[in-house]
Order: C-alpha cells, then sequence, then structure tokens
C-alpha cells in the first residue's frame, strides 16, 4: 500500500504540470484557457502557435515517460508502472496548480505507454494517423484510438496476466475518453470544428 500512495504522489505531481499553460503565458504573454477550446493541451496550444503545440505535446508525453522510468527505479513491480502512468494522467487532466481544470491526457497517456507497451503504442499512432487524416478530427481520432487501447495491449503483451493491469489500463483509457465530454456533445451535434493549423 505505501509503494502505490509514493507512486501516485509524484505521478499525479509530475502530470499535473501544465506545461501548455506556462509555455503560452511566457513566451506569447496569454492564457490558452481563453483560446480556442480552453484546453492546456498540445492540440489547443498548435491552434495558436505550432511550434508551442509541438513542445507542449514533447514535454507532456514526458511527463507520463518519466513517471513510468522512475516507477520501474524504485519499485520492482509490473503493476506500478501502470499505475504511475495513470496517475500521471490524472495529474494532467486534473492539476492542483489550475484548480483542477487541465488537459485530456492523451499526450501524457502517449508518454507513459510508450514505454510500457511501445509495440502497442506505435500500431496505436498509426490507427490514430488514420482517423484523423480521414475525418480530421482530432478528438475523435484520440478517443478511437484510446478505446482499442486496452484490448489491443491485452492482445500483444499475453504477460499481461494480471487483472490489476488490464483494469489500470482501462481506466486510463475512461478517463481520457470522459475528458472528451464537449466533444463528443460536439461531434454528435455537428458542431465539432476541424482541426487547422495556425501560422503563428
Amino acid at each position: 500500500m505505501t509503494a502505490f500512495l509514493i507512486t501516485a504522489a509524484y505521478s499525479y505531481m509530475l502530470g499535473s504540470i501544465p506545461f501548455g499553460y506556462l509555455l503560452v503565458r511566457f513566451i506569447r504573454g496569454e492564457d490558452i484557457r481563453q483560446t480556442g477550446s480552453g484546453n492546456i493541451g498540445a492540440t489547443n496550444v498548435a491552434r495558436t502557435s505550432p511550434w508551442l503545440g509541438l513542445v507542449t505535446l514533447i514535454l507532456d508525453a514526458l511527463k507520463g515517460i518519466a513517471a513510468v522510468v522512475i516507477t520501474r527505479k524504485l519499485f520492482p513491480s509490473q503493476v506500478l508502472p501502470i499505475f504511475a502512468g495513470c496517475m500521471a494522467i490524472a495529474g494532467h487532466a486534473f492539476p492542483v496548480w489550475l484548480r483542477f481544470r487541465g488537459g485530456k491526457g492523451v499526450a501524457t497517456g502517449l508518454g507513459s505507454f510508450l514505454v510500457l507497451v511501445p509495440k502497442t503504442v506505435l500500431i496505436m499512432v498509426g490507427v490514430f494517423v488514420a482517423i484523423f487524416l480521414s475525418f480530421r478530427y482530432v478528438s475523435l481520432a484520440s478517443m478511437l484510438t484510446v478505446a482499442l487501447f486496452p484490448l489491443v495491449a491485452w492482445i500483444l503483451n499475453p504477460y499481461f496476466d494480471s487483472a490489476e493491469i488490464i483494469i489500470f489500463l482501462a481506466l486510463a483509457s475512461l478517463l481520457i475518453i470522459a475528458k472528451h465530454h464537449a466533444n463528443i456533445r460536439r461531434l454528435l451535434n455537428h458542431t465539432e470544428p476541424r482541426f487547422h493549423w495556425s501560422r503563428g
């Protein structure tokens, strides 16, 4: 139990660093929460500045990578690194620094699971790109990819014989999809904007 609490604490704090908000605030003097969708993640940042969006994507992914790598160094467990990834995603989605109003966790989840299940992530990146190029909706591509992720990870990693591992993967996916609730409503109402790059 102590190991879970320690892992939860530092993984959440790593995940809660709001890189998108900080980059736009310090470099452009703007509050990204007042722009576009109001999200602090890479997609919304990219609508303002593509290069800042790319940096945000990398830094948000690194939060997940760091949480998993640190946990692997500290604890000889198969379950705890996946739990660390989930807590990093939770930190990104509900950062204490921004009154628990954060991003959707896709990039942080990408970083976390790139370390844990790289083969699965590479396949799912291909799925994401295919869906995005077909429909131009980042939200739709993200949700469908995330929904399929636990199943593909389980198929490709037969050593995932612990129910806890599958549960944590499923919970991470559900959290990310739940954070897309506004996008789901807009998609159903046909008001979701297609993604367009800004020149800024």
